[in-house]
C-alpha cells in the first residue's frame, strides 16, 4: 500500500513529460551552448557592464536630432493646422503603391488585376477633401498597421504562409497619431505616427483633442513597461481596462487614485494605478483608470543605457516567433531592436533600411569597397548593443569568445557551410543567439561581406 501512494505520490509530483538536464556545454546550434542562452553568462564577461553608455540629457539631444533630420521620421505634433489634398495623396500612394509583382492569397490563389483594382479604389483617393483640418487621436489597443485598407493577408509564393505582404507594423496603446484620411467603406484611416504610415482598423484609435493626447504622452510620474508584454488586470467591471496588453517600451502616466479606495473591485496598493487610454461608443477618447500588477515588468523610469541593460532587455524576447511586420502579436528584427531601445527611451526608425542609414546615430557605412579583412576589423572593435545590418536586416552585437562575435537578432534563419563545401540552412524563426563570422548569405559569400552599416548608440 505504501509502495502504492509512494508511486501515484511521485506521478502527481512529475511533470506529464520528462527530460534530462540539459548539459550548459551542449550545443544548441552551431558554435552556441545552452549556457550561451543566459542573459548573465553574458554580463559577466563584460567590464563596466553597467556603466551608463548614454545619460539621460544625452538620449534627450540624440531623439531631438533624430526627430529634426532623420527624413523617416514624422513630427506629427508640428503639423500645419490644415492639410492640402496633394500632401495627404503623396503620404498614401507612397505608403501604398499598386503591387507590381505577383501575390497569392492563404489558399494559395494568384491574385488578379481585378483585385488590385478594388484595393487602390478602397484608398478613397478621390474623396480626399482639398484642404482639411488636422485630426489627432491615440492608439487604444495593439493593432496592425496595414498597406492597404484590409485584413486581406498576400504572400509572394504559394506556399508562403508567415511573410504578409500587406503587414507593416504595428502600434501600441498610448501612441498619439495624426488621422489624415479614411477608405472608402470607413472601417480604415489613414494615419501618421511618429515613425509610421499606413491604415489602421478605425476601431483601434480614439478622436481627441491634440493638446490632452500630447500631454497625456508626457505626463508624469509614469511607468515604462520594461518586460516583452505585460497586461493590465482583468477587470469584469470595466472591458475597456481589461488585459489589455502593453509590449516593452509602452509609457502611461499613472493616475491620481485615492490609496485606499478600491478600483474595479481591486484595492489599488498591490498594483500600478495608470491612465489608460481608451475608446467611447462615439470613437472620441477617455482615460480610464486601470491596474498594472506590481509583479508586472515595469519601471517607474526608462531603464539606464547600459550594456548589462541591453542584454537584459534583449534576452526577454528570447524564443519569441519572428513576427514578419509586427505579426503573430510578436516583432520583426527591426521592431526587437527598436523596442530594446525604446525601454531605455532612445528612438529609431521603424524599418532596417530607415534604421541603419539614420543620420542621427553613431553610424561606420561599408560599401563594395571594404574588404573583409577591413570588416573583421571593424566588427572586433564592435561593442554591445551595436546594431550591424545586411540588406533586410538587422543584428544587436552582444559580446565575444575568443575571437568569435556573437549576435541575438530575431530571424527565420542561417545559413552554414558544411564539411562538403555546401551549405546547411537552419530554420530558426525567432528571438536566438548565433554567431557572426561562420554565418554564410550564399555558397561563397560570407554574412559580414553583406554589412551594409553597423550604427552605434554610444557617444
Amino acid at each position: 500500500m505504501r509502495a502504492t501512494f509512494a508511486l501515484a505520490a511521485a506521478l502527481l509530483a512529475a511533470p506529464a513529460w520528462s527530460q534530462a538536464p540539459r548539459n550548459a556545454d551542449a550545443e544548441v546550434v552551431p558554435g552556441v551552448t545552452e549556457a550561451q542562452l543566459s542573459p548573465d553568462y553574458w554580463i559577466d564577461r563584460l567590464r563596466g557592464a553597467d556603466r551608463v553608455v548614454l545619460d539621460r540629457a544625452a538620449i534627450a539631444t540624440q531623439n531631438a536630432t533624430m526627430q529634426r533630420i532623420d527624413p523617416s521620421l514624422h513630427d506629427i505634433e508640428q503639423l500645419p493646422v490644415t492639410l492640402e489634398a496633394e500632401q495627404v495623396q503623396a503620404w498614401i500612394e507612397k505608403a501604398s503603391p499598386p503591387p507590381t509583382r505577383t501575390l497569392y492569397d492563404e489558399s494559395g490563389k494568384e491574385g488578379s488585376q481585378r483585385a488590385i483594382d478594388k484595393l487602390v479604389t478602397a484608398l478613397n483617393l478621390k474623396g480626399i477633401p482639398q484642404t482639411q483640418v488636422t485630426r489627432y487621436a491615440m492608439v487604444v489597443r495593439r493593432t496592425d498597421l496595414r498597406t492597404f485598407p484590409t485584413h486581406l493577408r498576400v504572400f509572394s509564393t504559394p506556399d508562403d504562409r508567415d511573410i504578409d505582404r500587406f503587414q507593416e507594423s504595428a502600434l501600441f496603446p498610448g501612441t498619439p497619431v495624426a488621422v489624415v484620411h479614411e477608405s472608402r467603406d470607413r472601417r480604415w484611416l489613414f494615419v501618421l505616427s511618429q515613425t509610421y504610415a499606413a491604415w489602421i482598423d478605425a476601431g483601434a484609435v480614439a478622436f481627441g483633442d491634440k493638446a490632452e493626447i500630447f500631454a497625456h504622452a508626457r505626463r508624469v510620474p509614469f511607468v515604462v513597461v520594461t518586460g516583452a508584454k505585460v497586461h493590465t488586470v482583468h477587470t469584469p467591471e470595466n472591458a475597456a481596462a481589461s488585459d489589455v496588453q502593453l509590449d516593452m517600451g509602452v509609457r502611461l502616466p499613472l493616475a491620481q487614485w485615492p490609496a485606499d479606495e478600491p478600483l474595479n473591485g481591486q484595492h489599488p496598493g498591490f498594483g500600478h494605478v495608470v491612465d489608460l487610454p481608451a475608446r467611447n461608443a462615439d470613437g472620441s477618447l477617455a482615460f480610464v483608470p486601470a491596474l498594472i500588477p506590481r509583479s508586472a515588468d515595469v519601471s517607474p523610469d526608462y531603464l539606464p543605457l547600459t550594456k548589462a541593460n541591453l542584454i537584459r532587455q534583449a534576452f526577454k524576447f528570447l524564443g519569441e516567433r519572428y513576427g514578419w511586420g509586427h505579426g503573430y502579436n510578436a516583432r520583426d528584427c527591426s521592431g526587437f531592436v527598436s523596442e530594446i531601445y525604446r525601454s531605455m527611451g532612445v528612438l529609431l526608425p521603424r524599418n532596417t533600411s530607415d534604421q541603419s542609414r539614420s543620420p542621427a546615430l553613431n553610424r561606420i557605412a561599408l560599401d563594395d569597397s571594404v574588404g573583409h579583412d577591413e570588416r573583421l576589423r571593424l566588427l572586433r572593435q564592435a561593442e554591445v548593443g551595436d546594431l550591424i545590418y545586411i540588406p533586410g536586416h538587422v543584428m544587436m552585437v552582444l559580446g565575444r569568445i575568443d575571437g568569435e562575435i556573437y549576435v541575438i537578432h530575431d530571424t527565420s534563419g542561417m545559413s552554414l557551410s558544411d564539411a562538403q563545401g555546401g551549405l546547411r540552412r537552419f530554420h530558426l524563426n525567432g528571438v536566438v543567439v548565433t554567431p557572426l563570422l561562420p554565418m554564410m548569405s550564399n555558397a561563397s559569400t560570407a554574412t559580414i561581406d553583406r554589412i551594409t552599416n553597423i550604427q552605434r548608440i554610444r557617444p
